[in-house]
């Protein structure tokens, strides 16, 4: 009998498998195309970012969090908090174990985005581990724009702070009104007056902003110009005058965002990044890094193997939860999802080696599909706790802390944030299907 895990239907005799031919042909043409091993040189780091997560980072994550109970202001770090954080980092620096994200090796650990991908995946798994390694967002983001279009006295005067870890950063697009979903439409404006920018508007889901002590903020410069080529990205210092910044209560009980109110602000005119009007290019690298970033699969690989724990530990009528048929089925879809997600981060991992590739649309598909995949993972877990999933804050009975819940909760604000997901779903729609464009309507 033919083998038919070859190419051929037996009645016709006819190739089904001709991308799989062609990859292994262009495989056996550039075997190094196709090579995702860790590079010798930088196995040792990966051993190094392990023991520093276990020795430095771990041991103290409970006391962190635990610090955040009966805090009055859920703006600000405890006094803890804050040592502890840089009890971490001093180690981390004296280990050599700092900004390991940008390719400079002046400014970074010189290390290829292959690299560092292995280092993403353990840090993945700890949620104050990148931040002791100043690998922690928005500021990764940020850092990567003034090191690519920065000018020399920006990044003199912002980029190495950013690299040392003195200060934090922010990140202002999204606006109440008019640039929720399409950012594009962004109505906050910025004239420039003699040797100064004027700022005036409003921003809201602006994340860190209460930590930070700078700001990339997109405003509008040329109001008759057509929406993407009339946006420019500023600078702006966060101890600038007529800044209000105001906490947004979160479902969780954080506040992790801000609302910005810009009345007058005034900052100097070389605080432009990039061209004035072209500020939007500037963005989309920053938009990439954000969505990418939104729901990382090796972070749900580790949660997915806490929900599998959670799923055997808890009963129903005796029986265990991940025994029952129909739960067991939700885990199972929620597996397979997660790895086409996995091989989705492999192909955006392939676009960074190779540089004819563009994985712009595959980042939105992370957006998109990851944060819906957490949000439902999350859901799962609630519903295999039973009423026991309904519990919140002070519960002798609650389960992990409410670290379920919280999450669920996260998850679903982060479907909206970042480009709402019907947004991410007309990107796809339009740009890689090559589906009609959404009907305007008229006066809206």
């Amino acid at each position: 009998m033919k083998n038919l895990n070859y190419s051929e239907n037996p009645d016709t005799g006819k190739s089904h498998y001709k991308p799989i031919l062609e990859a292994a042909r262009i495989t056996s043409l550039n075997p190094e195309l196709f090579n995702l091993t860790m590079s010798a040189k930088a196995q040792p780091l990966l051993e190094a970012v392990k023991a520093h997560i276990a020795e430095n980072v771990d041991p103290m994550t409970e006391e962190y969090y635990k610090l955040n109970e009966g805090k009055s202001n859920p703006w600000e770090y405890h006094p803890r908090q804050i040592e502890l954080l840089e009890i971490a980092k001093d180690k981390a620096r004296a280990a050599g174990l700092w900004n390991f994200f940008l390719p400079d090796a002046e400014t970074g650990e010189g290390l290829s985005n292959l690299d560092y991908a292995y280092l993403a995946v353990e840090l993945g798994k700890s949620r104050l581990s990148s931040q002791t390694l100043n690998c922690s967002a928005p500021d990764t983001g940020n850092m990567e724009v003034l090191e690519r279009v920065g000018t020399p006295e920006q990044k003199e005067k912002w980029l190495k702070p950013l690299l040392s870890g003195e200060i934090r950063s922010a990140y202002a697009m999204t606006e109440p009104a008019v640039a929720s979903s399409d950012a594009t439409n962004i109505s906050t404006v910025a004239k420039l007056e003699g040797d100064e920018w004027v700022i005036n508007g409003q921003k809201i889901w602006t994340s860190t902003a209460h930590l930070s002590q700078m700001c990339f903020i997109l405003v509008r410069t040329e109001p008759d110009a057509p929406k993407h080529q009339g946006i420019s990205y500023l600078l702006m210092p966060m101890d600038a005058e007529g800044i209000d910044r105001r906490p947004i209560k979160q479902m969780t009980g954080d506040s992790d965002f801000n609302e910005l109110f810009l009345t007058d602000v005034r900052i100097p005119a070389e605080n432009i990044v990039g061209k004035r009007g072209e500020g939007w290019k500037v963005a989309n690298a920053t938009l990439g890094h954000e969505r990418g970033s939104l729901a990382d699969p090796n972070v749900t690989q580790n949660r997915l193997n806490s929900l599998i724990d959670l799923m055997k530990s808890e009963t129903i009528d005796g029986q265990r939860v991940i025994d029952k048929p129909i739960f067991r089925d939700r885990l199972l879809s929620i597996q397979g999802r997660l790895m086409a997600q996995q091989s989705n981060a492999l192909r955006i991992l392939s676009s960074q080696i190779n540089e004819d590739q563009d994985a712009n649309l595959a980042k939105s598909i992370v957006k998109l599909q990851g944060t819906e995949l957490r949000h439902e993972l999350e859901g799962l877990a609630i519903d295999a706790m039973g009423e026991l999933g309904t519990l919140y804050e002070d519960s002798p009975h609650l389960r992990d802390e409410g670290a379920w819940q919280m999450t669920y909760m996260y998850f679903l604000g982060l479907i909206i944030g970042g480009g709402t997901n019907q947004i991410q779903k007309n990107i796809i729609s339009e740009r890689a299907l090559g589906m009609p464009k959404e009907p305007k309507i008229q006066g809206a």
